[in-house]
């Protein structure tokens, strides 16, 4: 497909949770009809877009109903098995392709193609065995380990037998790293491959789920350079259409190691919703649909911080706590059921006091939950 997809063409969705919702919405401001896959109707996606369609994005059935509905596919979730991706992708032009997806779902295949290319990564390897764990290492599943689920720490030796449960199914080992901080670049390549990377972020997570995001990073900007400069290639590498997100470890010595890539719009680039020029959803529907992609020019400083269904254990959480925020804007998924762990929404604050509320953002959540 070589033409742009035209304004009141519909873009299809596969997955319905809320990057797919903000994915839909980005999409009906650049005049698009929308359709979306999800199991159910009260997922975020559906609740706006124009077709929603229920059924599991893991259905060949229920995946070739989308296609069919649809004049171009993306995705908002990137396990989705390659074989239904290309199945969807014989019957509609399907961005990022079912082949990028192949590389990325399992993590020891991903490690591989990292390795291929010569990427900055830790020490890795198939974790059949406890024999040639370079402890201390991080035990993670190979498939379906994501916000911190089916991995383990093991420090030394000894600390092995931590690791059945997560073992049960086929894992790596990842050599622990002892790192300066965690940031993500989070880019959009083009059909024609071009390139637009928006400034780099600076993460927090907690218990493996991404707590809280700071941009642009408070690192130097020959690091900042680098940083882009990896992702860019790494996108190149894999011929990705898209958003797509890369996440680093920066280390004491300024140095960068990849720590995974998410071929779609990624939790810590939701910041540029109301901080730069072009938010990674728009951005996104510009580069599947083949439109010139937009500015990432950033206005100011941003800090995103995430919901999680923690904050309801005791009741609603106190929103005035956000509102009295100068500078912050919520956003709320619509997930009817908040449950520990649960991303539920996030809110973002611009202005040049971003820096205070990132390092304040553990006692904004407190207030918001007593």
């Amino acid at each position: 497909m070589t033409q742009p997809l035209a304004p009141g063409k519909t873009l299809g969705i596969l997955g319905g949770g809320q990057l797919g919702r903000l994915i839909a919405e980005a999409a009906k401001g650049l005049g698009y009809r929308t359709a979306a896959l999800d199991g159910s109707i009260h997922s975020p996606a559906l609740q706006v877009v124009d077709l929603p369609i229920i059924g599991p994005v893991d259905d060949a059935v229920a995946a070739m109903k989308l296609a069919e509905a649809s004049d171009l596919v993306t995705l908002e979730w990137e396990l989705i098995p390659v074989k239904i991706l290309e199945n969807v992708a014989k019957a509609r032009p399907t961005f990022p392709e079912p082949s990028v997806l192949g590389l990325i779902q399992d993590r020891l295949i991903q490690r591989n193609f990292l390795a291929r290319h010569g990427f900055p990564q830790t020490a890795y390897g198939e974790a059949d065995t406890a024999l040639g764990w370079n402890y201390p290492v991080i035990i993670k599943r190979r498939t379906y380990g994501y916000d911190g689920k089916g991995q383990c720490r093991l420090m030394k030796e000894s600390d092995a037998p931590k690791a059945a449960e997560v073992l049960k199914a086929p894992c790596v080992w990842e050599k622990f790293v002892d790192f300066k901080a965690e940031i993500s670049v989070i880019l959009a390549r083009g059909r024609g491959g071009e390139i637009a990377a928006y400034p780099v972020a600076e993460n927090v997570h907690r218990g493996g789920i991404l707590h809280s995001t700071l941009a642009p990073a408070r690192i130097p900007k020959d690091v900042a350079a680098n940083a882009v400069a990896l992702a860019t290639k790494i996108a190149h590498a894999l011929g990705h259409v898209g958003v797509m997100a890369v996440e680093m470890f920066l280390l004491h010595d300024e140095s960068l190691l990849v720590n995974e890539i998410a071929p779609r719009v990624h939790n810590s680039g939701h910041y540029t919703l109301g901080a730069c020029a072009t938010s990674q959803f728009e951005q996104h529907v510009r580069a599947v649909c083949g439109l010139p992609l937009g500015s990432t020019a950033q206005t100011a400083p941003a800090v995103m911080i995430n919901l999680l269904g923690d904050l309801w254990a005791k009741r609603e959480p106190r929103w005035s706590v956000v509102e009295a925020i100068p500078g912050a804007k919520l956003h709320l998924y619509g997930k009817p059921d908040a449950r520990p762990g649960r991303k539920m929404g996030h809110y973002v604050v611009v202005g040049p006091g971003a820096a205070a509320e990132f390092e304040r953002a553990d006692a904004r959540l407190a207030a918001m939950s007593a």
